[in-house]
């Protein structure tokens, strides 16, 4: 997988990080206080969206009194607390990541999440330091339906999308790094399970454990 590759790009939620259900539980408390039951064409519409254009999505089509800013601000409060205590990692994340620095291959985060709430759990984790760039989706124009952040997370790495292996757990993450050169591993996550097909159909390669990349 890594012939003639030197770096190695990771989505956090879902893919490193066992989080997607948290953010199922926030939006469950969310929108529950509010009266809403969760549609699930609402969690696929958010998954690759960043704070701000989730925000946005959410106060249109739910016709909310809140700014965008206090939407964003409430949920930010709400995932701090659940990062700090129940997020993890998947299993045999750290040992992979071990294996590769041990191989010289570069790696780097492209991520929606927020480096507030990411950070602290990656150092904590003690996975933090293996990561040289750290790229988000509001860096650039596009979000994870288009290769744009998986492009900025090679070219700070100083790579072509070549030369780079992305690892994604959603539909869209896996669409985008594609639309580039990118070599593309599908992740399962069990908060994904509904487009597992596709995912499969899509990425280069697609594992349902970190284990599978050890042997």
């Amino acid at each position: 997988m890594f012939r003639n590759r030197k770096g190695a790009i990771f989505d956090l939620d879902g893919t490193l990080l066992d989080s997607m259900g948290v953010w199922r539980r926030i939006d469950e408390e969310f929108l529950g206080k509010r009266g809403f039951e969760v549609p699930e064409d609402y969690l696929v519409a958010i998954t690759s969206k960043h704070f701000e254009s989730a925000a946005v999505y959410t106060k249109e089509r739910f016709q909310l009194p809140e700014t965008v800013q206090e939407i964003i601000a409430e949920w930010f409060s709400m995932a701090e607390k659940m990062y700090a205590t129940q997020v993890g990692l998947k299993p045999g994340v750290r040992r992979y990541l071990q294996t590769l620095k041990k191989q010289g291959i570069r790696m780097a985060v492209a991520t929606s999440s927020d480096q507030r709430l990411y950070a602290p759990c990656l150092k904590h984790w003690g996975i933090y330091d293996f990561f040289e760039v750290f790229t988000h989706t509001e860096d650039v124009a596009r979000g994870k339906g288009y290769p744009d952040v998986y492009q900025e997370a090679a070219r700070r790495l100083s790579l072509m999308p070549a030369e780079c292996v992305v690892y994604e757990d959603i539909l869209k993450g896996v669409q985008g790094a594609k639309m580039d050169k990118f070599y593309v591993v599908g992740v399962e996550d069990v908060h994904s399970a509904y487009e597992k097909a596709d995912i499969m159909q899509t990425a280069d390669r697609y594992i349902t454990a970190w284990s599978e990349l050890l042997g």
